[in-house]
């Protein structure tokens, strides 16, 4: 296995994956447009947090299936659990430290469809409405 090191901006938040990496992806919901992300995918076990836990910020929106966390200091998106495989996290390819982003390949990841799963989803989200109270 392959460790990589990686941090947020300000170096509040250093992680650890334990992994080998296998693909990047960009996903084109309202978040991760919003937030320009190149993620990899992967499995729980292999990310550690090894400093400023108590730094890391959630945002949770629609499903709150999804975790997505940040630094509290520098507002930097470092990983998020995944909605669409929760014993996963993707994680922010930028944060790793020296990795050459040019070495994998990219795939693109449908995420404006998946559906809105909240009371007042705003107009511009897309994906098929469900209400909360049924979820």
């Amino acid at each position: 296995m392959t460790i990589y090191s990686g941090s947020c901006h300000c170096g509040a938040i250093r992680f650890t994956l334990n992994c080998e990496l296998v693909e990047l992806t960009t996903c084109d919901c309202s978040l991760c447009v919003k937030r320009n992300a190149l993620m990899t995918k992967v499995p729980e076990a292999a990310l550690s947090i090894e400093e400023g836990h108590d730094l890391l910020a959630t945002y949770e929106w629609n499903s709150r299936t999804a975790k997505h966390h940040f630094c509290k200091r520098c507002g930097i998106y470092v990983f998020h659990r995944k909605r669409a495989a929760p014993d996963h996290y993707g994680v922010n390819i930028f944060c790793l430290d020296g990795f050459d982003v040019a070495s994998l390949p990219v795939r693109a990841t449908d995420g404006i469809d998946m559906s809105l799963v909240c009371d007042l989803p705003r107009e511009e989200w897309h994906g098929p409405r469900i209400p909360a109270a049924l979820d």
